[in-house]
């Protein structure tokens, strides 16, 4: 019997508007900056896209079907928490992250500042290395609601890997 390694990739994508009187939170970290981002929970792009990225991996919905927008228990809910119940349904199917990549869109406010502080947050969430994680920014040169400064975005990319065993 020869152990082979099996792979999975998940893409996430989440987008909310800003809003007066809210905290910035981006992959866990709460960014000083004079608007927050418009959601039910905490409207973490970064980490909701993520939840995504890995239930769309495990083949197992979305962020929405998990985590309602009209269930009162995530009202302003801190979405670390929806990464590490995530994550149990990663580890109970056998399943561990291999590496992830988040690229944030943003026109304001200037985020590589932050970036190291991000990048840890996620790998402690994910139980990974820091170099297995990647957190990018990047702006849409004004163009669109996010050039217009009207909110933020996130796109993330995530491998899982486990081992299975396979005759040969």
């Amino acid at each position: 019997m020869v152990m082979e390694m099996e792979f999975r990739v998940g893409i996430g994508f989440d987008a909310h508007r800003f809003a007066p009187n809210r905290a910035l939170r981006l992959c866990g970290v709460t960014i000083p900056y004079e608007l927050g981002l418009i959601g039910h929970s905490d409207a973490d792009v970064a980490l909701h896209a993520l939840c995504d990225a890995l239930l769309g991996a495990l083949a197992l919905g979305d962020i929405g079907q998990h985590f309602p927008d009209t269930d009162h228990r995530y009202k302003d809910a801190d979405s670390s928490n929806f990464i590490q119940a995530v994550m149990a349904f990663v580890k109970e199917r056998g399943w561990q992250v291999n590496n992830v990549d988040i690229t944030i869109v943003a026109q304001f406010p200037k985020l590589s500042p932050y970036r190291e502080e991000m990048r840890e947050r996620v790998a402690k969430l994910l139980g990974i290395g820091i170099d297995a994680v990647s957190v990018k920014a990047t702006t849409t040169d004004r163009m669109g609601f996010i050039g217009r400064g009207e909110g933020i975005a996130a796109i993330v990319l995530v491998s899982l890997t486990r081992e299975r065993s396979g005759d040969k």
